[in-house]
């Protein structure tokens, strides 16, 4: 029987990974209180629809930074692709193309970023993470540019690995690292979380001409510097519950965010994205769209890029028919109006 919702792909997937995969990418950090709110949060934000609108269908496009996309919906960067199917990525890339969205590649992707460029019909963002500083992150940006990628997602919140009592990293050596990359001095030992500071993102937009995004902010006095340095976007983020346990769940932290922004960059959140009621309560709350990381994770277990591309498509029709239901025509027209919070 075909999945009806990404709930069935999350089960299928749980019963066809291997055990450590499937810990892998369900595992939060420490007693996953963070992991769970990011779904919880959710239902605590509840919907008022419009009425009398005369309101028969909805037209989800949008842009991000510029580039047109289908829905707001983008997809998450998630590492090791791999472990849910043999493309990993490359199918993940042509899911995202082939219903007119973007994929954002992980540094930690299980092929390389030439290889998923050349396997997308769609836009494409890297995200970066800055191992020992700058040496490893300057020839990986200069790929990306050359590979035809939009933006650098950097992820921000991971100055050590989150405590994943669940599933230990599997230490996988990462085809972006792969030898002729990089000089020969370079090292597995070089592959090390670093923490960063706001230097590291004036160094990084004096690196490349491409858009700056920032991934993993929580904290409005954080999203005001991240726009004072020069982001373009930000990503609401707490990394899917598996970096510090107990902080709160995206959507809660998005509207501070929002206001604190003003304008000056776009926003958009991840985490507990399972619905297209979801994404409209995001929108709603001021997000320009969000980002879906383990559903597509699911969807590549089941059935590969068809089941990624399935997943996305349950997405987009669950909100055309929760913008329907709610009486707004277009992205547009979605406003905090439409949403109370308990």
């Amino acid at each position: 029987m075909e999945p009806i919702n990404l709930h069935s792909y999350e089960a299928l997937a749980r019963a066809r990974l291997e055990p450590g995969a499937w810990a892998f990418y369900s595992s939060g950090a420490d007693d996953e209180v963070t992991l769970r709110e990011n779904r919880a949060a959710f239902e605590r934000v509840q919907l008022l629809p419009h009425m009398l609108r005369g309101v028969q269908s909805a037209d989800l496009s949008t842009t991000v930074l510029g580039t047109p996309v289908s829905m707001p919906v983008l997809v998450a960067p998630t590492a090791l692709q791999g472990l849910a199917c043999p493309e990993g990525e490359c199918a993940t890339a042509r899911a995202a193309g082939a219903v007119g969205t973007l994929m954002t590649a992980s540094t930690e992707t299980t092929r390389s970023m030439e290889e998923i460029a050349a396997a997308a019909t769609g836009p494409l963002w890297f995200q970066l993470y800055l191992y020992r500083g700058r040496r490893l992150a300057e020839p990986l940006v200069g790929r990306a540019e050359a590979a035809g990628f939009r933006a650098i997602v950097l992820t921000v919140d991971l100055p050590c690995l989150g405590n994943r009592e669940r599933s230990p990293y599997p230490g996988w050596r990462l085809p972006n690292y792969r030898a002729g990359n990089f000089p020969a001095e370079m090292a597995d030992e070089d592959l090390e979380e670093v923490a960063l500071s706001w230097e590291d993102v004036d160094w990084l937009r004096s690196l490349t001409k491409l858009p700056i995004i920032l991934k993993g902010i929580l904290r409005a006095d954080d999203a005001t510097l991240a726009v004072e340095h020069g982001a373009a976007g930000i990503v609401v983020s707490n990394h899917g519950g598996r970096q510090l346990d107990g902080v709160p769940a995206s959507i809660e932290a998005l509207p501070a965010i929002v206001e604190a922004v003003r304008g000056r960059g776009e926003v958009y959140m991840d985490g507990g994205v399972r619905r297209g009621t979801d994404v409209l309560k995001a929108l709603a709350l001021g997000a320009r769209a969000v980002l879906v990381g383990r559903p597509i994770l699911w969807g590549l277990a089941v059935n590969g890029a068809a089941g990624a591309q399935r997943v996305l498509e349950l997405l987009r029709d669950e909100l055309a028919r929760a913008m329907v239901l709610a009486g707004v025509p277009d992205i547009a027209g979605i406003d905090d109006s439409l949403v109370k919070q308990r």
